[in-house]
């Protein structure tokens, strides 16, 4: 069965968070101080606690430094730009897989930064993110979940505090404008306890490893792992739950978002090229609807389903390859079926198997149409004919 972990996130999430809530499930602390000492960051250690968070015992993990505990999102040093942090995650003992994981997450938030401060990427200073503990928060969270090993990874929608919170550049809105842009395209809400309780550094590693949000999947659940955060709430524990166990094939529910736009003024030859470039950048499906249009005109639906991360990066494929100047979204929850392929014997040769199951019962089966095609031309047969061969081949073999 596939492993598979759950993000809870009912109070947010922070590094630090993340980090308890995965040793809280069993994973070893050595091989992660380790990696933390081969960053190379002086005077820097690691230590864990047991804490109680509003009746709920949790692991709070820290950051310290020479001087006492690293204050969150602070560095008495100084702040570091993309290039050093970089140049820090090389040198790690990190596998190339996750130190390519890290970099990237690093340079997302740069890219994000940069955007938002109108300035090169070449110029920011990563300041909350760049800071000591922000580093060993990111580059332990990508160790720790290789070290997991989960084939798949679903989170909660992300509850994100309200209020303001004091960064580097003042009192900003809750989420903070770079917790925001990290967050587009993914679900997220608020109960209305004033403060940050989603920080840029827990949105960073939830929405760079999470496959899909919602409610907890189907699983036997196996380790459950508690990350404390900094805040004592009134009313409700602020931790991080982490549910890892195996998942249990029942169909899968995951959210999903629908991109649509209608367009009429468009050579039609470009639709194809279209399609090709959603597909590319992610798009679960597209299709094409003939409507009419106004002042009586024929036009063309376009609609795409794709995960939510997606929604950026398809929206910019419409822009860029059709004559639209605006396109729409819903968020909406779908179920598929747990699909399997397999191959079939048949007098005919071999063919191969679409099988679709529910509660491991196979609720649909269908021959591959190119299977069909190929040995229908093989031997000289209309692909009907051909289906119905390998249909009677497959009910036979059941």
């Amino acid at each position: 069965m596939a492993r598979l972990l759950y993000f809870d996130c009912f109070s947010g999430a922070s590094g630090d968070m993340i980090l308890g809530a995965l040793v809280d499930t069993g994973l070893r602390i050595d091989g992660l101080r380790d990696v933390v000492a081969s960053l190379r960051l002086d005077g820097v250690t690691l230590a864990t606690e047991r804490v109680d968070r509003n009746g709920v015992g949790a692991t709070k993990f820290r950051v310290r430094t020479d001087g006492g505990l690293a204050p969150p999102g602070h560095d008495h040093h100084h702040h570091r730009g993309l290039a050093e942090i970089i140049e820090i995650v090389d040198r790690s003992d990190l596998s190339a897989t996750s130190k390519t994981r890290a970099g990237g997450l690093f340079r997302r938030l740069a890219e994000i930064e940069a955007a938002i401060h109108q300035r090169p990427v070449e110029e920011i200073h990563l300041h909350e993110v760049g800071a000591l503990d922000s580093i060993v928060d990111v580059v332990g969270a990508v160790f720790l979940l290789e070290e997991l090993a989960a084939d798949r990874i679903v989170a909660s929608s992300l509850n994100v505090g309200s209020g303001t919170v004091r960064c580097e550049h003042g009192e900003l809105p809750v989420p903070a404008p770079a917790t925001a842009r990290i967050v587009e395209g993914v679900p997220i809400y608020s109960t209305g306890i004033r403060a940050e309780l989603l920080t840029p550094t827990g949105a960073l590693v939830v929405t760079a490893y999470a496959d899909a949000y919602g409610p907890i999947p189907s699983m036997e659940v196996r380790q459950i792992g508690y990350g404390a955060g900094d805040l004592d709430l009134k009313g409700t524990p602020n931790v991080l739950r982490v549910l890892v166990g195996e998942a249990v094939e029942i169909g899968t529910f995951e959210q999903v978002i629908v991109i649509e736009c209608e367009i009429d003024d468009m050579n039609p030859q470009i639709f194809g090229v279209l399609m090709e470039r959603l597909y590319e950048e992610g798009a679960l499906d597209v299709f094409y609807t003939p409507i009419q249009m106004k002042k009586n005109r024929p036009g063309t639906l376009v609609t795409v389903v794709a995960l939510p991360q997606h929604r950026e990066l398809l929206s910019g494929v419409f822009f860029k390859e059709t004559t639209t100047i605006g396109v729409r979204f819903t968020e909406m929850s779908r179920e598929r079926l747990q699909r399997d392929e397999i191959d079939v014997e048949t007098p005919i040769g071999q063919i191969r198997f679409k099988v679709a199951r529910r509660d491991d019962v196979a609720i649909n089966a269908a021959p591959e149409f190119e299977d069909c095609a190929r040995a229908a031309r093989e031997h000289g047969l209309s692909v009907k004919d051909v289906q119905a061969i390998a249909t009677k081949a497959y009910l036979e073999r059941k």
